[in-house]
């Protein structure tokens, strides 16, 4: 009968972290449509500013980007991790630390510094690589002005000279059980190449086209930062339901099989208890 209370005592605890599972699965579902509804609505905006910035750059000399587009000896390399402030969500974070040790690895030779959006990326990373900084925090306030203030720290840290190149590691959102690392070069702004013809219309601009591309820039490095962040957040949200939606089937399965186990050791005890009655009654007859 010891054996029996085990099982039973398994089972209880199987169902208890199945009901758990289910929980969170729920919470990332209710979490995930909002998220998914953000990046979606955002995509197409990024999409014609880069447009927009395409055109114009396409009629200006190489250095009218100033120094954004400057290109500079590799010596110093940041590689910003887009990670998540919670476990709980599969391979989401351990694939983006992966691909954050092999942009350390392809820069061989060459100081490589890791700047953390998201806790559990500052936590695995800082134990092999220099973590500069953190700002695991602003997923607790997820806006444009939030994302803007980190783009720009970023932004005056290539400026000065501190990097120069800054790359982006996160996970794009293709759909709840999809998502796909990325490694996007952040500044220097990389040239922009597209199959679509770059409309050449005759234009008046005021004030003048530099002028214009370098007020676009800015805004279009704070845009292509937040949408990043964006996608990872909604990319988290799907990887956790999905790993919380595998995790409760197979701990309903895991129930099953524990209570098939359970009623054949209860019907073994039973015939046995029936064999030694059977058994006593037939020794009295004797």
């Amino acid at each position: 009968m010891a054996n029996l209370k085990e099982i039973r005592n398994r089972i209880t605890s199987v169902s208890s972290t199945m009901q758990i599972t289910s929980a969170m699965k729920m919470v990332s579902a209710a979490k995930l449509k909002k998220a998914q509804d953000a990046i979606t609505a955002m995509r197409p905006y990024a999409e014609k500013l880069t447009e927009l910035l395409q055109n114009l750059s396409a009629t200006l000399d190489g250095d009218a980007g100033g120094e954004f587009t400057k290109q500079r000896e590799i010596k110093k390399v940041l590689v910003v991790a887009i990670t998540s402030n919670r476990g709980l969500c599969g391979a989401f974070n351990t694939n983006v630390i992966k691909e954050v040790k092999l942009r350390a690895e392809f820069y061989a030779g060459v100081q490589v510094d890791v700047f953390a959006i998201g806790k559990k990326g500052n936590d695995i990373l800082s134990k092999t690589l220099t973590v500069v900084d953190n700002q695991s925090p602003i997923f607790d306030d997820l806006t444009f002005d939030n994302a803007s203030i980190i783009a720009q720290t970023l932004t005056d840290k290539f400026v000065a000279g501190d990097y120069d190149k800054i790359e982006v590691v996160y996970n794009q959102f293709k759909n709840a059980a999809t998502q796909i690392v990325q490694t996007e070069q952040f500044l220097p702004l990389a040239p922009i190449k597209s199959d679509k013809p770059v409309s050449t219309g005759d234009y008046i601009f005021e004030p003048s086209k530099e002028e214009i591309v370098l007020t676009l820039i800015p805004k279009s490095l704070r845009t292509q930062l937040y949408k990043s962040i964006r996608d990872s957040f909604a990319s988290e949200h799907g990887a956790r339901m999905t790993a919380m939606h595998k995790a409760t089937d197979n701990a309903t399965d895991l129930r099953n099989q524990l209570k098939l186990t359970y009623n054949k050791a209860r019907q073994a005890a039973i015939t046995n208890e029936i064999l030694e009655i059977v058994g006593g009654a037939e020794a009295l007859k004797g």
